[in-house]
């Protein structure tokens, strides 16, 4: 019913996460209808970002240069080195204004099943700087999924192993703010007790 390029528009969008059938063709649809230098402005950035952005050679955020923003601000604390899955897990925290250290992305998550090992992530790597002695605190903010859970688990055994002075700490789980307890799970609601603390 379309033509080729078209459908080819809606194929490659529909590939993308979250968007199904419907929102491919109509993100095509209004692609169509945009100036040629409003596509061609889309086409570039898309094309500049696979050229130009790679990996930190520090802690594997997402850089254009070889260390990443956050690696090259000298304000940042050294000391502490806070442990994500993903890159966009470093966005999430820094919207909070609440950490000041250093990152180290991971690049996933521990799965035997789907056939993810520790040679597979970039913990030999979080090992290493760690082994240098200046690192005091490690937080795990891996996701409260098994996957994230094994993970945090496998990190928090080799670090006490290579390196016990250092403190292994945890994200804290449990209610979300202005939640209600009668629509809080069991797991969720265990945890927010087990983590209770003084007021």
């Amino acid at each position: 019913m379309q033509a080729p390029p078209v459908q080819r528009l809606v194929t490659e969008l529909g590939k993308l996460p979250g968007i199904g059938q419907r929102t491919a063709q109509r993100l095509a649809f209004h692609i169509l209808r945009t100036s040629p230098e409003e596509a061609n402005a889309l086409a570039d950035a898309i094309r500049e970002v696979k050229e130009r952005i790679r990996l930190c050679e520090v802690c594997f955020n997402l850089a254009d240069e070889p260390r990443c923003r956050i690696c090259q601000d000298e304000r940042r604390d050294t000391a502490t080195i806070c442990v994500v899955e993903e890159p966009n897990d470093v966005i999430s925290i820094e919207r909070t204004h609440e950490f000041r250290g250093r990152y180290h992305v991971l690049g996933g998550a521990l799965s035997p099943i789907d056939g993810v090992d520790p040679e597979d992530l970039k913990i030999a790597e979080l090992f290493r700087r760690v082994d240098g002695g200046e690192v005091r605190e490690v937080v795990v903010a891996t996701n409260p999924t098994t996957t994230g859970e094994a993970t945090a688990l496998f990190i928090a055994d080799g670090l006490r192993e290579r390196a016990p002075s250092v403190t292994v700490t945890r994200l804290a789980s449990g209610l979300p703010v202005g939640g209600d307890l009668e629509y809080a799970d069991e797991v969720t609601l265990g945890r927010a007790l087990a983590g209770r603390r003084a007021l």
